[in-house]
């Protein structure tokens, strides 16, 4: 199959171009990779962690709230504690929405629980006169809650730990991957690009060295280029060209002899034959110059 010089570079940068498509590829499948992971801790555990520590902050509001009212004798500020439900019911609608580990699902809903019968010695606690014992089964109840959202929050504490280190070690083999990757690439590209540079240094340096053994008059240079492109049809021409170039200076030097024993003969007899050696020459520089200009061309 015939390739020309300029199809053998278009294919060697549609190569490369390839190579560098490659390397983007992975580059973006792993780098996608790792920001799903990291993604995952972010919406999965970290979330969680914060509506566990909403909720448990609510708690310990609320029911220094009813210490306080207790110990002092007043009335608990219903507005104040009805906020921080309203705070701890949000929090609980969240992480209800985002349960994520092994387990979490049921202690979400013990909490749930809690939080309601905790709500409900709080109505108790708002009637006067305040009993000592309803509030010392609010505390049971608060130590409880606390247990539980503390469980829930090194639950996934804990799994943020062990998908961090997932994303570490992904990221360690992404990074091997792709420097793999990376000098595999590099090495067939630059082999590619070397040997493509060596291909043409070679035939340009022949072709140059050919053309000046020519303006010398060294009309026996040769060119012998493999192949079947561009480079084999330009060293037949410059063959073809050097071989007409040696014939034509051949046939100069002749007519120097005849012209020299035509006027020691003083015969005018071969007139004919030195018009046919005049025709003949012109012929071989038009042919020369056809040739020159054949090749001009290709360049």
């Amino acid at each position: 199959m015939k390739l020309s010089i300029r199809t053998k570079f278009t294919l060697g940068m549609v190569f490369i171009f390839i190579i560098i498509l490659v390397l983007l590829g992975f580059s973006a499948f792993y780098l996608n990779k790792l920001s799903n992971k990291t993604s995952a801790i972010l919406k999965e555990n970290y979330l969680s962690v914060v509506y566990a520590r909403e909720m448990s902050e609510g708690l310990m509001h609320i029911n220094q709230e009813m210490i306080n009212s207790f110990i002092t004798g007043k009335v608990p500020d219903s507005l104040y504690i009805q906020k921080e439900f309203g705070v701890i019911d949000q929090s609980i609608l969240l992480e209800n929405n985002n349960l994520t580990e092994p387990g979490e699902d049921k202690l979400a809903a013990g909490i749930e629980t809690g939080i309601k019968e905790y709500r409900e010695s709080y109505r108790q606690v708002m009637k006067p006169p305040v009993q000592a014992d309803i509030v010392l089964v609010q505390q049971k109840k608060f130590n409880i809650l606390q247990q539980q959202l503390l469980a829930l929050s090194k639950m996934n504490g804990k799994a943020i730990e062990v998908k961090t280190d997932d994303a570490k070690l992904s990221s360690k083999d992404a990074l091997t991957g792709m420097t793999i990757l990376g000098s595999f690439s590099f090495l067939i590209a630059l082999s590619f690009i070397y040997s493509f540079a060596s291909y043409f240094n070679e035939r340009f340096f022949q072709l140059y060295n050919g053309i000046k053994e020519i303006v010398s008059s060294n009309y026996g240079q040769r060119l012998y280029f493999d192949g079947i492109d561009e480079f084999y049809e330009i060293s037949l021409l410059f063959n073809q060209m050097a071989e007409k170039l040696s014939a034509s200076k051949g046939e100069e030097e002749k007519p120097v002899e005849y012209f020299k024993d035509f006027e020691d003969d003083g015969s005018y007899k071969e007139i004919d034959e030195l018009k046919d050696v005049l025709s003949r020459l012109k012929s071989v520089e038009r042919q020369a110059e056809e040739v020159i200009s054949r090749i001009e061309n290709k360049k």
